[in-house]
């Protein structure tokens, strides 16, 4: 914009034209008594920049922010199957489990229809490579990293996460877990994992946690006791303890003990890397936080993880 100033003064219609930003008005001294009055622009605030849109403004424009215009294309892991509480049957489409009802909860904040709601399928490891994706979103417990971010972009929290520790039900931390006590057992867990960063940063022990190349190999080493314990995401741990590490027999041996206070990991919808549809899907979710309806839904369907004891680092 070329600005008009006559002897100091900005003219009226230029201001119009600037309001919604902070003007700085420099006077710079010049040559014998000359003044040049410079104008300095920025945003009223870098949140109004990039301010999150309405309902309203979303609900005018989704359509055209949509892979498939007019239809929201919903993607999980149904090549591997997805599975309870998260959804039931591995029938997205039915609305039943957490994932699904918030999908079809976000889906209704933007004025979308459930019958306009169209599930895909997308496997875990593929979902946060970078590329172009055939979906508007994922939605299968994916935990914010701030490496998977460098890939693809996140909604804002639907799940807060917390980690939990899992042992065998003969092991001594099952009664013996206060704070200095879980500093004192063998830890391990899978390579790259928020489990093993919770280990290493917040119970801190006095050996070093033995990493494996997958969850499975830190499973079997509890198993047969070559470790004390192994350090999952909650929703994981129990699904660990509740079908996964059996001994010889096939019986089921292991516990979960507790889980540890939030620390900010959370699960997040995944998108192609700067989606414009992130922002009025994060305005959707906050409507379904405000509302109640999170809460109720966590109530409906996580309520066995909500059932797990607080423990602390």
């Amino acid at each position: 914009m070329r600005e008009r100033v006559a002897g100091g003064v900005v003219h009226s219609e230029i201001i119009n034209l600037l309001k919604g930003c902070i003007v700085r008005i420099i006077r710079l001294p010049l040559a014998g008594a000359l003044v040049a009055t410079v104008l300095v622009l920025t945003p009223a605030s870098n949140a109004l920049a990039t301010s999150a849109p309405t309902l309203a403004q979303c609900q005018s424009t989704i359509n055209s922010l949509e892979y498939h215009p007019g239809t929201l294309t919903a993607a999980t892991d149904l090549t591997n199957g997805v599975y309870e509480p998260w959804f039931v049957n591995n029938k997205p489409s039915n609305g039943q489990g957490y994932e699904a009802a918030v999908v079809y909860g976000v889906a209704k904040e933007l004025g979308i229809t459930a019958s306009h709601v169209n599930w895909v399928a997308e496997p875990f490891d593929a979902s946060y490579t970078p590329g172009f994706k055939h979906f508007d979103f994922d939605i299968n417990e994916i935990s914010y990293t701030a490496e998977r971010a460098k890939a693809v972009s996140f909604s804002t929290s639907y799940y807060n996460v917390t980690q939990s520790i899992v042992t065998l039900k003969t092991s001594k931390m099952v009664k013996a877990h206060s704070p200095s006590e879980l500093k004192t057992y063998l830890y391990g867990d899978q390579i790259g994992t928020t489990g093993l960063s919770y280990i290493q940063n917040y119970i801190k022990p006095t050996r070093a946690a033995r990493v494996y190349p997958t969850l499975q190999g830190a499973l079997t080493a509890l198993a047969v006791g070559q470790i004390d314990a192994v350090v999952l995401d909650t929703p994981d741990g129990q699904y660990a303890a509740s079908a996964e590490v059996t001994n010889a027999q096939k019986k089921l041996i292991a516990t979960q003990i507790g889980q540890f206070p939030s620390t900010g990991e959370h699960y997040g919808m995944l998108f192609a890397k700067n989606s414009k549809m992130v922002a009025c899907v994060n305005t959707a979710i906050q409507a379904l936080a405000a509302n109640g309806t999170l809460a109720a839904l966590q109530k409906k369907w996580l309520s066995i993880y909500n059932a797990v004891p607080s423990i602390r680092p």
